[in-house]
């Protein structure tokens, strides 16, 4: 798994551990102790270094998936509407929550954490 960004990539982000969760971060830390707080923050981390979300050209393209994979693509004419969310500790830390919708109600998708969730939402 690389994080180079592709030729042309507009935007390129995981999603942060501490900045999205500090409270929950520290928690687990603390339980590193015990040996349990280890492995989730592995877990953790895996999940968010196989989660990428990245505006290419003219698509967003969301992969996860550690050893199978989702990639979506979706071209920026058709994207609807972009909806972030941030709470107060969200936006103190300036991540956020990116809902994309295209046609319909429901969304393509959602990722949590991303840094700069406007930047994101402006581009798209």
């Amino acid at each position: 798994m690389t994080d180079a960004p592709a030729p042309g990539t507009k935007f390129s982000a995981h999603p942060a551990m501490f900045k999205a969760r500090p409270f929950t971060f520290i928690l687990y830390v603390l339980l590193c102790a015990v040996a349990i707080g280890f492995l989730i923050l592995m877990v953790w981390y895996l999940k968010c270094k196989s989660t990428k979300l990245e505006i290419i050209a003219d698509e967003v393209v969301l992969e996860r998936g550690l050893l199978s994979k989702e990639r979506i693509e979706l071209g920026i004419a058709s994207i609807r509407s972009v909806r972030v969310y941030q709470s107060f500790i969200n936006r103190i830390t300036g991540v956020g929550k990116i809902t994309v919708y295209t046609a319909g109600d429901n969304p393509e998708f959602e990722v949590e954490g991303i840094p700069e969730p406007n930047r994101f939402r402006e581009l798209t």
